[in-house]
């Protein structure tokens, strides 16, 4: 069997705990498996998932309060999903991308494990609160835009882990400092998940700022004034403040793309 393949079968996998147990075993396969020449053409819908939870538009998401158990669950859930679709963009960037090298793919395969440890964890907290992924509606703003830079490697690597994924080492210390004004057993354990995938993402985006920036030296284009053009083509979301400026620079932002982004 090719890597390649074997992330594509995975993104094709509807159930999330089969998800989970492919992602995480191809993580050590990784090394000892022969890279395709070319990405093999899905024969299933990409990406795969359950028929829950159901997706609506993001202002269609309700709002509740983590200060009542049905609003810290239905929050908990919110990241679970973030998560759960992080799993299929880190194995959509691991087989789809045709030219690059060997440690472009493992490294995605690498967040890809990282990522179903991440839905694990939520899912299992989630569990001990008495709900389920898919108890809740979601959106489905990540896979959008990996849809749409389906055939821009670059796009990709600069709007999905540099951008979209990025706000979550924004966001992240925010959630958190609601959860500890909420005080329960429950939001402490969510507090202290949270600080796990904050740690991770730091190195996800990492990756995706590694990738972008060898990808624009390869295509001769400055990356800091390529990525506004790239925001613009592919309508990529407004960044807007706070940002977690020291998060940033430890995922590999250099100080001027941290200006830019102030500015």
């Amino acid at each position: 069997m090719e890597l390649r393949q074997l992330a594509l079968d995975a993104l094709c996998l509807a159930d999330p705990a089969a998800k989970v147990v492919a992602a995480l075993a191809l993580r050590p396969q990784a090394a000892g498996l022969p890279i395709a020449a070319a990405a093999p053409p899905p024969v299933l819908p990409i990406p795969g998932r359950p028929a829950r939870p159901a997706l609506v538009h993001p202002a269609r998401v309700p709002r509740r309060s983590p200060f009542k158990p049905e609003g810290l669950a239905a929050l908990l859930h919110a990241i679970a999903h973030i998560e759960f679709n992080a799993i299929n963009l880190a194995l959509d960037a691991a087989w789809r991308f045709d030219g690059m090298p060997r440690a472009f793919h493992e490294q995605w395969l690498r967040v890809a494990a990282e990522e179903a440890f991440h839905f694990t964890l939520l899912r299992d907290h989630l569990a001990a609160l008495g709900h389920g992924y898919g108890d809740f509606p979601a959106h489905d703003n990540l896979w959008s835009m990996c849809e749409k830079t389906a055939g821009d490697v670059v796009a990709r690597m600069a709007l999905v882990p540099r951008t979209l994924e990025a706000r979550g080492l924004d966001a992240t210390p925010q959630i958190q400092d609601k959860l500890r004004a909420v005080g329960s057993p429950a939001a402490v354990r969510a507090v202290e998940i949270l600080d796990v995938i904050l740690r991770d993402e730091v190195g996800h985006v990492a990756i995706g700022n590694h990738w972008y920036r060898w990808l624009c030296e390869r295509d001769g284009v400055d990356p800091v004034a390529h990525y506004p053009v790239l925001v613009e083509r592919y309508k990529a979301p407004r960044l807007h403040p706070p940002f977690n400026l020291e998060a940033r620079s430890r995922a590999g932002f250099s100080d001027d793309e941290l200006a830019w982004l102030q500015a």
